[in-house]
């Protein structure tokens, strides 16, 4: 356990030096928050991510991308999210 936890600082040092271009590029666009959105969000939440982007006519990678990471558990809160502040584009190309 020990062991892990120290693997785990030193990575957390290492990316913590990376300069921020390393990292994908964040395109995102914000909306604004109404009561569609705040619907679609709900969407994306409850029943699956990527339904609440479709409704929101984000591009269809996104959408994708998001309906195919919702088999995580977590990442239906940050689809939940992306979809109540109609947020387009985003880093990883646009997907996130």
């Amino acid at each position: 356990m020990k062991k892990f936890i120290s693997l785990l600082i030193i990575a957390a040092l290492i990316f913590g030096a990376l300069p921020g271009q390393v990292f994908a590029e964040n395109t995102a666009v914000h909306g604004k928050i109404t009561g569609k959105t705040a619907i679609y969000g709900l969407c994306s939440l409850l029943l699956w991510p990527g339904i609440g982007q479709y409704l929101n006519d984000n591009e269809e990678k996104k959408i994708v991308t998001h309906a195919l990471l919702g088999l995580t558990g977590i990442f239906r809160l940050w689809s939940g999210w992306d979809a109540l502040i109609d947020r387009k584009g985003g880093r990883w190309d646009g997907k996130i």
